[in-house]
């Protein structure tokens, strides 16, 4: 979940280790079949836009300020559109823009159909929806399912009464007798929360409102309680929210914290795993509060819904997940009517640079998901950016193109996050004063918050970087805006920027790239990251080959394992100039973290 993920974000690896995610979840992921493979070896020729989309995540308030306050907006994006055009963006995704009181920035909504006004408003959306589809870019919003604002009209009507209307639309609880620092005087007697839930910005996951004389959930928050999805008024009213923007022209939507929709309705304790996070509270397991069976017959009637309007709309959905198998269940597996594009954590955010992990986890995604289109993803606005989570320190350009090569070749919708093009990097505050995320105040110093991955983008050297002409910006600029930036690296043929450009361009132009099949090789090398993608008919197939060591690895590929035909190879894009000459796949010398992409020649 997103808040959850971040609540231990060294601990990464694990969080998608199914002990921590749910107890009911197998470690096991089940073997691809013989025509799975082949499958994912066939080259497709399905023109769907988002399943050849690069799509790019926009933090608004650290994007654009086109208004000087400090804050970037909506205005500050549609500015930036030709940048995001040369870059070869087709879609973008934008976080929550809507009204809040922003004690979560904008993951608290207060109104799901307006713009916050320090972001602009509706006219100034409809205006960048216009703006962008001149220059065929596509607008997918942040719909935020699981919880509300407290400030939110429904929440206000619910907390006012146990016979309002509204009262059922949130999860409300009378609590159990007991005594202690956290009980409350009900109607009853003393009581205290009916379980052991914990929220994931710390202490317990109830929060008594004396007015009701009863505890309502928040899974995160306390400012953002959670609905009650068991209401069908709940998701009528939700749907119809998310009508609003289809119905003004966006492309679709990224579901936050999707798994967390619903909750055992007997209100069951977590396991306790042991120890204590860095807010102090005891680790449990989600078992009971997250990835309930129940979701999924909601996204399937959303995916019912959203289907109703032309132009393929997408449901993209915030899922960390175990394990491949438990990602297909949200594909809908078989009958394909769930997401389109639950995202695969289990690849971008393993925080190893090794080849053997991610052969498997890639080959399992493109063999164990009932022929799905795979969306990947190794940045996002609550994760240490990934230049300092693979990085080594000394080879962190080269790494960054590994990463970029990988997530730009494979067969896949790519998901990129602002600032990933520049090797923008990860500016952790350093005093607890300096911190603006709330989970960064009350976890200091073992929690230092999400800040860090949410500065403001670097478009040049002059002061603010170019994000704005304000004294003081919302977060402080990165320190090393002056060389790492758009202007400069735009300038240098070298840069990760260009680099990114190039191989965006490649898989838009290149067949075997946008319609090919893949298949890795050389499956036994721990070092390297071999595959080929398949060409449709007349095409040319294209290999890659990634180095994970920091030591000169030589190889030699065999394609005819994978169906192809021909040992002759012409470099096409490669970072290490004793490179760019090679002509066969024959004891191939790839020096430290270099990466290497050419065509099979016939």
């Amino acid at each position: 979940m997103r808040h959850l993920l971040l609540r231990t974000r060294n601990l990464l690896p694990l969080l998608i280790a199914p002990m921590l995610f749910c107890g009911s979840i197998s470690a096991q992921t089940p073997t691809a079949d013989a025509g799975a493979v082949k499958a994912a070896a066939t080259p497709s020729s399905d023109e769907t836009w988002w399943k050849h989309a690069v799509i790019y995540e926009i933090y608004p308030r650290s994007f654009q300020d086109s208004n000087g306050d400090g804050i970037g907006d909506l205005n500050g994006i549609t500015q930036r559109l030709d940048y995001l055009q040369k870059l070869g963006i087709d879609a973008i995704w934008i976080s929550p823009m809507y009204p809040s009181p922003q004690v979560d920035f904008g993951y608290d909504i207060s109104n799901y159909e307006n713009v916050d006004p320090q972001y602009g408003t509706l006219a100034d959306f409809d205006h960048l929806v216009a703006e962008a589809k001149k220059r065929n870019i596509r607008i997918v919003l942040d719909m935020v399912l699981n919880h509300t604002s407290d400030k939110h009209p429904w929440f206000i009507e619910s907390a006012s009464s146990r016979g309002n209307p509204k009262h059922d639309w949130y999860v409300w609880n009378d609590g159990v007798p007991g005594t202690g620092k956290n009980a409350h005087e009900g109607l009853h007697g003393s009581v205290v929360p009916p379980n052991n839930w914990i929220s994931g910005f710390g202490g317990s996951a109830w929060e008594w409102v004396p007015q009701v004389k009863q505890f309502y959930y928040h899974n995160f928050y306390k400012q953002q309680p959670d609905l009650n999805w068991r209401n069908p008024q709940v998701e009528k009213a939700m749907f119809a929210s998310m009508q609003f923007w289809l119905d003004r022209g966006v492309a679709g939507y990224r579901l936050d914290a999707i798994p967390s929709l619903f909750e055992d309705p007997q209100l069951r304790n977590n396991p306790e795993t042991g120890g204590t996070n860095a807010q102090g509270d005891p680790n449990v397991e989600s078992l009971y509060t997250d990835n309930l069976p129940e979701v999924h017959g909601t996204i399937r009637r959303m995916r019912a819904m959203v289907a109703k309007y032309p132009g393929n709309r997408v449901l993209i959905g915030e899922t960390y997940l175990p394990n491949t198998a438990e990602l297909d269940k949200w594909y809908g597996g078989a009958a394909h009517n769930e997401l389109q594009l639950p995202m695969d954590m289990i690849v971008g955010f393993s925080d190893k640079l090794s080849a053997s992990n991610f052969r498997d986890r890639i080959e399992e995604v493109e063999t164990q998901v009932h022929g799905s289109q795979p969306l990947l993803v190794f940045d996002n606005h609550d994760n240490a950016r990934s230049w300092d989570r693979y990085g080594d320190g000394v080879h962190n350009v080269q790494i960054a193109k590994l990463l970029a090569t990988m997530l730009f070749t494979s067969r896949s919708t790519a998901l990129m996050y602002y600032g990933e093009e520049l090797g923008m990097v990860t500016s952790t505050p350093t005093r607890v004063e300096d911190v603006k995320d709330p989970i960064g105040i009350t976890g200091w110093p073992k929690e230092k918050g999400r800040d860090g991955e949410r500065t403001p983008m670097q478009w040049n050297g002059s002061t603010d970087a170019g994000f704005s002409t304000a004294s003081t910006t919302w977060l402080p600029v990165a320190s090393n805006y002056r060389t790492i930036n758009v202007e400069a690296e735009g300038s240098d043929p070298n840069s990760l920027l260009n680099w990114h450009k190039e191989l965006i361009r490649l898989r838009r132009d290149l067949p075997a790239l946008h319609d090919g099949g893949v298949v890795m090789l050389d499956r036994a090398n721990e070092n390297v990251l071999s595959y080929v993608r398949t060409a449709p008919a007349g095409a040319t197939a294209v290999v890659v080959m990634l180095n994970m060591s920091a030591q000169p690895q030589t190889v030699s590929l065999d394609l005819s394992e994978a169906g192809v035909k021909g040992n002759r190879v012409k470099t096409i894009l490669t970072d290490e100039p004793s490179l760019k000459g090679a002509s066969s796949l024959t004891n191939v010398t790839l020096p430290p973290f270099s990466s290497w992409v050419g065509s099979v020649e016939r």
